[in-house]
């Protein structure tokens, strides 16, 4: 006649219990003469052993870091182990000492990270005999999750971000990085949109901030490339005729003088050279006739189109 079994234990009642509703005690088994061997014992072949270090997020001379290879419910979970095949009361000193070293450094590492409150240390061993210890990261602020029943939840929470998940891994591989050993965990790929040009254009330095990208659009409208090249051609060649024939180009040609805003700047008076303009005249030199080299306005200022013939005649004289 077999026992019967125990009723349903007190901690079923806990708040970190994953399960709620009719439950029962599994019937105990009856203990075997010799248990079978873990992996890593006797013809069984050891998985940490052979691994590759590209398996593994942070890799040593002694220790290598893995993590499960999808993510799951917690922020992070994370194995430790050692390089050799070693369980952990075969450990000799100097590897049992820098167990010790490891463990902290590693749960700093996952405690870093955000949204993580505890990081729960478990050691098991009755899968394989090759040295591992889990690391199990709890999130801030789920107190449902605290206790011994950490490692079911993980099992029950839905997975986090693919991304997020590899930017915590990308993380904790830094930070061991910095007390030595090989960081293998790379951060999510960024994804983004390459520009249309990577020259930049004629009115960046003006641009406004990125929110009101409208008006940037409106700023380059109102500026084409081919009329911003247009200008400095002819604020070339206007300083050319400048420097041949000693006098500053007095004129624009005919094509802004028709009213282009750039032509009513470009149509003033040299002083010294051509006199006040009355209501219907023109300006004249002291002889009486309009110079050579000056532009004749009119009463607004405007040029009259000849600047570009006067600065001509100017040269050829």
């Amino acid at each position: 006649m077999q026992d019967t079994p125990p009723s349903v234990p007190d901690f079923t009642q806990w708040p970190s219990f994953p399960f709620e509703g009719d439950l029962r005690v599994k019937q105990i088994d009856d203990p075997v003469a010799v248990e079978p061997p873990r992996r890593g014992e006797a013809d069984r072949e050891c998985t940490a052993c052979n691994a590759p270090d590209e398996a593994y997020i942070w890799v040593g001379e002694r220790w290598r870091v893995r993590a499960m290879d999808r993510p799951t419910g917690l922020p992070m979970v994370l194995i430790l182990e050692s390089r050799s095949h070693l369980d952990l009361g075969d450990l000799p000193n100097l590897l049992a000492a820098e167990l010790g070293v490891m463990t902290v450094r590693l749960e700093r590492a996952v405690r870093s990270l955000d949204g993580v409150a505890r990081v729960h240390v478990n050691r098991w061993g009755d899968g394989s005999a090759h040295l591992h210890m889990w690391f199990l990261a709890r999130p801030y602020g789920r107190l449902q999750l605290r206790g011994t029943f950490l490692s079911l939840w993980d099992s029950i929470l839905p997975p986090i971000s693919e991304e997020q998940w590899r930017e915590n891994l990308a993380m904790v591989a830094a930070w061991l990085a910095e007390f030595g050993g090989r960081p293998l965990a790379e951060p999510p790929r960024i994804r983004w949109e390459a520009p249309s040009t990577l020259s930049p254009s004629p009115t960046s330095v003006a641009e406004e901030p990125e929110e009101e990208s409208a008006s940037v659009i409106e700023a380059a409208d109102e500026i084409p490339e081919s009329e911003a090249a247009e200008q400095t051609d002819e604020a070339d060649a206007a300083e050319d005729l400048e420097m041949r024939s000693g006098h500053p180009a007095d004129a624009a040609d005919d094509e802004h003088a028709a009213g282009d805003p750039v032509g009513e700047a470009s149509g003033s008076v040299k002083a010294g050279t051509a006199g006040s303009a009355d209501s219907g005249g023109e300006p004249e030199c002291e002889g009486g006739e309009p110079s050579a080299g000056s532009a004749v306005t009119d009463e607004d200022g405007r040029s009259s189109g000849n600047g570009g013939r006067a600065a001509s005649a100017r040269t050829a004289g």
